[in-house]
């Protein structure tokens, strides 16, 4: 198969339109359906339907479609890689980070990479650690920033460890939980998870660490910011990495001085094992390193 044929699909079922994926990959409208139909008579299968408001995918061009968008997503990716091993410092890096990461890494990082290398097109997500996996698994995104959880598959992932913090218990200023010593007096109260579920949530885990079961959930939430805007509007009580309570982000967000510890979270950045890192990669690594050595000072 030819690429400019894959390329042709798959314009075309993004586009919605054979005129539109035409202009979009630079060549007449004829030309572009000349080779989506070279492609349809080399596997003697129709793969797109063809009506007044344009086209889309039949289910033989659906799996094409999405085979296709690996395949020219990994030729773009070794193309760069051979420019970045050639000195040419130019193309694109997926990030995906966790809020701690997001908020105390990222940042430095981006600044000090992007000065010393310009050319290169940053993308920063925040998102479920859960979806990051999933995406960092399929190749959607190059490397993810974030706490390093238990249970990763042996040999699917290289690991290397950026910073050690804690998450720690808290509640708005004011809060009636303020003056409260154990973490059991806490297990009845209504706690925010930050996760997909309660079984994912640092609460469960921190409460089964001393021998508890979980506390009731008084809401389930996804992000640092959704966090913080309830912990400021309820008497709620959460979990918090321990650096981003003296953040400008967790004003009026108080640390409960509680007799046990908190839970102990190592942040760290996550590749595939099976996948070539760039040298723009490697580079983004090593910024990661020098902002978490600073954040550590």
């Amino acid at each position: 198969m030819k690429i400019t044929a894959l390329e042709a699909l798959v314009a075309a079922i993004e586009e919605g339109s054979l005129r539109a994926a035409a202009r979009r990959i630079g060549t007449s409208q004829p030309a572009l359906t000349k080779l989506v139909r070279e492609l349809e008579r080399k596997l003697e299968a129709p793969l797109l339907d063809r009506n007044s408001k344009g086209v889309i995918a039949t289910s033989q061009g659906q799996v094409l479609f999405e085979h296709a968008q690996k395949v020219l997503s990994e030729l773009s990716n070794a193309t760069e890689i051979i420019h970045q091993m050639g000195g040419q410092m130019k193309g694109e890096i997926n990030v995906a980070a966790v809020p701690v990461a997001m908020m105390l890494l990222i940042p430095e990082t981006l600044r000090t990479f992007s000065r010393a290398y310009p050319d290169i097109r940053l993308r920063v997500s925040e998102e479920l650690f859960i979806e990051q996996l999933q995406k960092l698994r399929k190749g959607e995104i190059d490397l993810v920033v974030g706490g390093i959880p238990e249970g990763l598959p042996s040999g699917e992932f290289i690991i290397e460890s950026l910073m050690e913090t804690k998450m720690v218990v808290v509640a708005r200023e004011g809060s009636r939980h303020l003056r409260t010593k154990k973490l059991a007096d806490l297990a009845n109260e209504s706690w925010i998870y930050t996760g997909t579920s309660e079984q994912t949530g640092y609460a469960s885990r921190l409460f089964e660490a001393h021998g508890m079961k979980a506390p009731p959930a008084g809401a389930v939430v996804n992000s640092t910011l959704a966090l913080l805007a309830l912990l400021g509007s309820a008497d709620l009580l959460g979990l918090m990495p321990e650096q981003i309570i003296s953040h400008r982000f967790g004003q009026n967000i108080v640390r409960l001085n509680l007799q046990e510890p908190g839970l102990p979270l190592t942040v760290g950045v996550i590749v595939r094992s099976g996948s070539v890192a760039s040298p723009a990669i490697r580079h983004f690594i090593s910024h990661l390193h020098r902002a978490a050595n600073q954040l550590n000072k």
